[in-house]
């Protein structure tokens, strides 16, 4: 079995006749290879802003893929991992991962079997997920969820307008969020809580946490960036709530400093970015050896929560699934792919068909319109650009 090429497919859901989002504001970008067998594989490369860039990587990749064997999934990855002259950037990695994550479907296809099977067998047999999602100032997403079964939910605490606010507000109205949230989604639900590293010194993110402590969240993401270990270890210093963190984490050296200075509890690897899911494994294997957990990342689409699943399956310490609601129930989705994984009770069972598990229609993406989309900058109250 040889392949015979690759395609990149651009996804934007974009407004409904209601002026509203159908998805996420940002591209979806999937990935196919091809082979002379009939037998085809998709990924997802988490592309956020940089969906062109990525897809001129993948088409590079393909001079190298075109006539090679796809079962041959780390000696391919190899080839693009070190056939740059420099490192891969972000743009590159999502890119490999993208491929990488084909070419196990195509391995499993196979060889008839899921991909979880082909990597040493499962370890559990269901994955326990949370919902993460944007939220109302009524909190009726996070009663919606707990409705479907999820018993796990995360947003981001800060208020609407938080940007143009002092600090000090955005911090009180952030706690009084959180406790909202907590009476809507009931006493049996585990709060999780996302800042992605915005505007918080450490000292402010302390200061969070510790207003918090009396009925903590399971985890907070990112009260610091992850780019920034040191600052991560400050705040984990400051409180007793878990920290997690790592989704920016895409090349293995700054996973090491971030593992050798323990600044986090819960690394959060994006599996669509930092160079698929065999690395991922690795990088789990790694942890265990802190006595760190993992908690992947899930980039956007129900090709990565696929994806994402058959890592979970085998890693022994993982500890929780994101699961991006806002897409996996959006109606595109139900006209893209025949079929999406299915949440109970909190839990997604793993896939049991060969390779992933999850297919998409191309006729189906080419009725969405692509059009360019850019990651929205973050303005300051006195002005400055913020981080995201």
């Amino acid at each position: 079995m040889k392949i015979t090429g690759v395609k990149v497919f651009h996804l934007y859901p974009g407004i409904d006749e209601s002026g509203n989002r159908r998805g996420k504001y940002w591209n979806f970008v999937f990935v196919k290879v091809y082979t002379d067998a009939g037998i085809d594989g998709v990924g997802e490369a988490f592309a956020s802003g940089k969906a062109k860039t990525t897809e001129a990587a993948v088409y590079e990749y393909e001079r190298w893929l075109v006539g090679k064997d796809p079962t041959e999934v780390l000696r391919n990855w190899l080839a693009y991992y070190r056939g740059s002259r420099y490192p891969l950037g972000t743009a590159t990695k999502a890119a490999l991962s993208a491929v990488e994550i084909a070419l196990w479907d195509i391995s499993g296809k196979a060889c008839g079997l899921p991909v979880y099977k082909m990597l040493g067998g499962p370890v559990r047999d269901r994955i326990r997920v949370y919902a993460s999602m944007a939220v109302s100032p009524d909190f009726h997403e996070v009663r919606e969820v707990v409705e479907r079964g999820f018993t796990a939910v995360k947003f981001g605490p800060q208020p609407d307008g938080y940007e143009a606010m002092p600090p000090g507000q955005v911090l009180a109205e952030s706690v009084e969020r959180v406790r909202l949230a907590r009476e809507v989604a009931g006493p049996g639900v585990d709060i999780l809580l996302d800042y992605h590293g915005r505007s918080f010194s450490p000292a402010e993110a302390a200061k969070f946490a510790r207003a918090l402590e009396d009925d903590p969240p399971l985890f907070i993401e990112e009260p610091a960036l992850t780019e920034a270990p040191d600052s991560l270890v400050e705040v984990k210093a400051k409180t007793t709530i878990p920290i997690a963190g790592g989704e920016r984490c895409v090349h293995r050296e700054t996973l090491r400093e971030i593992l050798e200075k323990r600044a986090v509890h819960i690394l959060q690897p994006e599996p669509c970015a930092n160079g698929g899911i065999m690395e991922t494994i690795r990088w789990g294997a790694m942890c265990e050896l802190y006595h760190i957990v993992i908690a992947p990342h899930q980039s956007i689409s129900p090709i990565s929560l696929t994806a994402a699943a058959h890592i979970d399956a085998c890693v022994p310490n993982f500890l929780i699934q994101e699961c991006n609601t806002m897409d996996l129930y959006a109606p595109w989705v139900q006209d893209v792919f025949p079929e999406v994984p299915v949440i109970e009770d909190g839990y997604m069972m793993l896939p049991d068909k060969p390779g992933l598990g999850i297919e998409i229609d191309e006729d189906a993406i080419a009725e969405y319109e692509w059009e360019p989309v850019d990651r929205p900058v973050m303005i300051e109250h006195d002005g400055a650009i913020g981080l995201e």
